[in-house]
């Protein structure tokens, strides 16, 4: 049996030890408001009366549909003291794909602002198992408003006794490689990335924050840091205003920031336009999708002396695993990089035990070293550790697929191909689905696409394969910058730039695309098996 523990005595310790220092910031009106630790803890035991109030229990698992901001971060932690279970779907994947998770995760209690008050209304099927219905506003649509809830509690409960192995989240994959899955969440693993992070990238007690990807305002106020909300929409973050990013650096002061690549393709190039220097961000964090060089060297433009790139690699099943800094990457890695060797992502954190595997597409039921690739030879990356999720919720098959037992212990397969380095570090070459096994050979394709992004009229570019895995053709779908124009000649001087290097010779035909599609929650992975659909129907 496990310790005692609950995640939400990580803001219960902080609001001891810095009660009057600011935990939460969000904008309001021209300017921002805050919370201090101290006021944050209140809120949260007082919305614990609330939800207690209203017929929540320790275990329910409870779907919570409500705007990233305090209020949400207060709601959250709520939960957590309560023993409850948040479940957190990602609104950007749809309204069918929302429901097939909601009624597959068959929540007891829902909380939600009045849009999804109202798919519930409209949809009751896959809320059927919900008997607690809370709204998250003004008006009340079938069921108690938090507000009224807050005023007819009275006591405040005792945080539940909990466990560090007891359930305290399910957090849903983005449905970007498959299809979206549900990945159960303890106390104990929580806890585990709040100390790794913290070890990573040296985070002090009171270091500004700004949150770019929501989940990161729940990491703030257990790392002891002062978390800022932009006003961005969190579920598109493409569309970030670039001013409004770079007001909460500049007016908050940062001194960290995680967001997704999308939002700094963005941001760099207007901020170095307008001459702004961020002297104050030691910590650009960027992650989601595979981050480039140019990217990097973008974002470098606009930071201090003292400040640096970082990429952090890991996935909802395991996060971190590893991390690497963009100085390093430009100086010494990027001609690897540009020459097909894959994007690196840094040495395993301490924390996380990880092996590269042979590729395979089976199911592994027990762990043995036989498994395991010569250092140097692509393989599937496993990882295994305290942050490290041991299943998919209700979803056997997926975690028959994804896990290795080793006695107790787990492996999770990462389903990334990567190659490891003589001094340790993880070089990322593709997701293993997304290969392209041609009769000739198999081709990774974020090695490849490195060397031909290289070429000065490609912005991006992804290889697909065409046909049965196998006997795949390869095809490398280009999207150009704005200045440059598709034609024939230009797809062949593609090629020939990409020939310099043998390990393309086996892409010999180009396609164009104005605009890849990309993932729903960070909006920067390519959607590659979309572009080989489109790719299919293109004539020769």
């Amino acid at each position: 049996m496990s310790e005692p523990f609950n995640v939400a005595q990580l803001v219960e310790e902080n609001a001891r030890r810095r009660g009057d220092a600011r935990a939460l910031t969000e904008p309001h009106g021209a300017g921002w408001r805050h919370v201090t630790y101290r006021e944050l803890q209140q809120r949260i035991e007082r919305e614990h009366a609330a939800l207690a109030h209203a017929g929540l229990r320790g275990g329910d698992k409870v779907s919570v549909f409500v705007r990233p901001s305090i209020d949400w971060v207060v709601l959250i932690y709520a939960l957590f003291r309560l023993g409850a279970q948040p479940v957190l779907i990602d609104p950007a994947m749809g309204r069918a794909g929302v429901l097939r998770c909601v009624e597959r995760m068959a929540p007891r209690g829902f909380v939600g602002i009045p849009l999804a008050c109202a798919l519930k209304l409209v949809f009751p099927a896959a809320f059927r198992s919900v008997e607690v219905s809370i709204v998250h506003g003004a008006l009340p649509l079938g069921g108690s408003t938090l507000s009224s809830l807050r005023r007819a509690s009275r006591a405040v409960p005792a945080p539940a006794a909990t466990r560090a192995d007891d359930a305290a989240a399910v957090l849903f994959t983005s449905g970007s490689t498959g299809p979206a899955k549900g990945v159960p969440y303890t106390h104990g693993m929580f806890r585990a990335q709040v100390a790794a992070l913290q070890e990573l990238y040296a985070m002090r007690e009171g270091d500004v924050d700004v949150a770019c990807f929501a989940p990161f305002a729940l990491f703030g106020p257990a790392l002891g840091l002062s978390t800022v909300l932009p006003e961005i929409d969190f579920s598109h973050p493409a569309r970030a205003k670039p001013e409004n990013v770079v007001r909460a650096l500049r007016e908050q002061r940062a001194v960290q920031c995680f967001g997704s690549p999308a939002i700094w393709r963005r941001v760099a190039p207007w901020a170095r336009e307008r001459g702004i220097v961020l002297e104050h961000l030691e910590r650009l964090m960027i992650a989601g999708a595979p981050v480039h060089p140019p990217l990097i060297e973008d974002c470098l433009s606009i930071l201090g002396a003292h400040g640096d790139v970082h990429t952090p690699y890991g996935a909802t099943e395991s996060l971190p695993v590893s991390s690497m800094n963009g100085r390093a990457v430009l100086a010494e890695h990027r001609a690897r990089t540009e020459s097909g060797w894959g994007n690196c992502v840094g040495r395993p954190a301490s924390s996380i035990a990880a092996r590269v595997i042979r590729i395979s597409d089976e199911p592994i039921e027990e762990w043995n070293d036989s498994l395991c690739v010569q250092r140097g030879e692509p393989g599937e990356l496993v990882v295994k550790g305290a942050q490290v999720t041991r299943e998919y919720e209700q979803e056997p098959a997926h975690t028959a697929a994804a896990k290795i037992r080793e006695g107790q212990a787990v492996w999770h397969r990462m389903g990334d191909i990567v190659r490891e380095d003589d001094a340790g570090r993880l070089w990322f070459v593709g997701r293993k689905s997304h290969r392209v096994e041609s009769a000739s050979g198999t081709l990774y394709p974020v090695a490849i696409e490195n060397i031909f992004n290289t070429h000065r009229s490609v912005r991006r570019s992804a290889l697909v394969g065409i046909g049965a895995r196998g006997s795949q053709e390869p095809v490398l779908v280009v999207e150009l910058k704005s200045v440059a124009h598709a034609s024939d000649t230009l797809a062949r001087e593609l090629l020939a730039h990409g020939h310099r290097n043998p390990a393309t010779r086996l892409v010999t035909r180009v396609l164009f695309h104005e605009s890849f599609p990309v993932d729903v929650r960070h909006n920067a992975k390519i959607d590659r098996p979309e572009l080989a659909r489109w790719a299919a129907e293109q004539p020769r």
